[in-house]
């Protein structure tokens, strides 16, 4: 299991949300956050002061996925989040230590698992 970390332009978000449903891949976190990568600084007037931003808004992805999805992660990620214009994003790849689903208590690849309606039980196919 892995954790991929991905942080890309806010006007990217829907394209790598619908990229990384298609790779089958729907248990994600979304945040906005600040960064500073290669990007420029700009020089923007408020109220008549010249204010220069450093930090850009970005969104940063975070999901766990079990092994075999990784590439298929960062395939849709890049399909998605890529303008090929300096400061379309990171993505980060760690391992993952354990994974717990509190409402059951399922832990590892079967917390990873999508979770229907249908199901009842954790017996159940």
């Amino acid at each position: 299991m892995k954790l991929v970390t991905a942080v890309v332009r806010p006007e990217r978000v829907q394209q790598v949300k619908e990229a990384l449903f298609q790779a089958g891949i729907s248990g994600i976190t979304l945040s906005r956050v600040s960064g500073h990568g290669g990007e420029q600084s700009v020089v923007e007037h408020y109220r008549g002061t010249r204010v220069m931003v450093e930090f850009h808004d970005k969104v940063e992805f975070r999901m766990v996925v079990s092994d075999p999805f990784v590439q298929a992660a960062i395939d849709a990620i890049c399909k998605g989040a890529r303008t090929g214009e300096v400061g379309d994003g990171k993505i980060f790849v760690q391992p993952m230590e354990r994974v717990i689903r509190i409402r059951t208590g399922e832990e590892d690849t079967a917390a990873l698992t999508p979770v229907t309606e249908t199901k009842l039980s954790p017996d159940q196919p």
